[in-house]
């Protein structure tokens, strides 16, 4: 990984949201819902939900990243799973901040995969070593993002929970 970072902003944020929607409008998918990577999917996905005019927003809570360039081994699903009959028969649009190692979208994208139509990920960032190719990509990089939702330490911190193995 390279020391330099890439930095996207709140407006650069604001603008690779739209051209991101408009790849998704631009390729002719009309997803039902759209699938939000908790945390920095959130953003993403109410930015293509706004635009892309999809009311229906969905939370996937997914634990992976610990720090900057640290993870868990595998990541987890943490509670509240969506419920697979919610999602029976819909197009989905997955949508995260960055598919870096891609173990994240590939463990949504599975759970997804044997109850919608049809699945596919939308991005801001995608890193080369990501073992999921997206549908929608805004940018490619090799480099640690500071995302403008991240970029700042916690008002509070609160202490970490440890989960059971």
């Amino acid at each position: 990984m390279s020391a330099e970072r890439e930095v996207l902003t709140w407006e650069l944020f604001g603008a690779a949201s739209r051209e991101l929607a408009q790849a998704v409008a631009d390729s002719g998918y009309r997803p039902d819902l759209i699938l939000s990577i908790a945390r920095g999917g959130l953003f993403v996905a109410g930015s293509l939900g706004y635009a892309l005019d999809v009311k229906n927003l969905h939370v996937m809570n997914v634990e992976f990243y610990t720090g900057v360039d640290e993870r868990l081994d595998l990541p987890v699903m943490l509670p509240p799973v969506p419920n697979a009959v919610d999602l029976s028969g819909a197009k989905v649009l997955v949508a995260d901040d960055v598919a870096d190692t891609g173990a994240t979208l590939k463990l949504v994208r599975d759970f997804c995969a044997d109850h919608v139509a049809d699945v596919r990920c939308a991005v801001v960032y995608e890193k080369p070593a990501s073992s999921v190719k997206c549908e929608y990509v805004w940018r490619y990089t090799d480099r640690w993002i500071n995302f403008p939702w991240s970029t700042e330490p916690p008002v509070v911190t609160k202490p970490r929970q440890v989960l059971d193995a």
